[in-house]
């Protein structure tokens, strides 16, 4: 059975990993046949909001694998323990999450950085050609830190994330909702999701191809 990794950022949309993706990709590796490892990195997140009015809550704080253990009903493992995982690949869902704790790029763009264990975690498995998938806005995250070497990747559409996507040097293709972008250098897939929308059911169709790719890919 392979073991696939999935790299949670919290819990919710606006503030953590976007819990439809984070479940459907969860869903989807078990009707695959595979066991998914969910982990997280032990950090504070970078804000918290109230998902009823979108509003930052001022003063509140949470933290990134306490969160994140609500959608792995308990079972996660601190991020800086996955090299004794033996895991067979690594998938990361979107959310703001992605792009607030895992990495900055909500804040700053192209200039991003990413958390230094979800760097090590992503290019160790790029290294060893283990195949990596990025969900939604997770391909920014990919196009950081291999985009040197001219990875392709989609985030769907959007001129802007694309912009700054071509900006690292990975290359962006466009794709629907339910396709897949496979990458020519490396063993990189990666799905538009939420960027995309507009329902579940179609999300769901995209992440299941990624999660069916990924798996062929190791």
């Amino acid at each position: 059975m392979k073991k696939i990794g999935v790299i949670l950022a919290g819990c919710g949309v606006y503030d953590g990993s976007e819990i439809h993706e984070a479940v459907l990709t969860l869903l989807a590796l078990d009707r695959a046949g595979a066991a998914a490892v969910c982990l997280a990195p032990n950090i504070e997140q970078r804000h918290v909001v109230n998902h009823l009015t979108g509003e930052v809550a001022e003063g509140e704080k949470r933290n990134v694998l306490v969160e994140s253990a609500r959608i792995a009903r308990g079972s996660i493992t601190d991020l800086k323990q996955i090299e004794s995982l033996g895991l067979d690949a690594l998938i990361i869902p979107g959310g703001y999450g992605a792009a607030k704790n895992l990495s900055d790029y909500a804040f700053n763009g192209a200039g991003l950085e990413v958390d230094p264990d979800v760097a090590h975690a992503v290019q160790g498995f790029h290294r060893a050609g283990k195949p990596l998938g990025f969900i939604c806005i997770a391909p920014v995250i990919a196009a950081k830190l291999l985009g040197a070497e001219r990875v392709e990747l989609t985030i769907g559409n959007d001129p802007a994330t694309a912009a700054d996507i071509e900006s690292l040097g990975a290359r962006h293709v466009e794709r629907r909702v339910d396709g897949i972008a496979v990458s020519t250098r490396g063993k990189v897939v990666t799905t538009p999701a939420y960027m995309l929308g507009p329902s579940i059911a179609e999300v769901a169709k995209g992440i299941d191809a990624l999660v069916t790719r990924v798996i062929d890919l190791c």
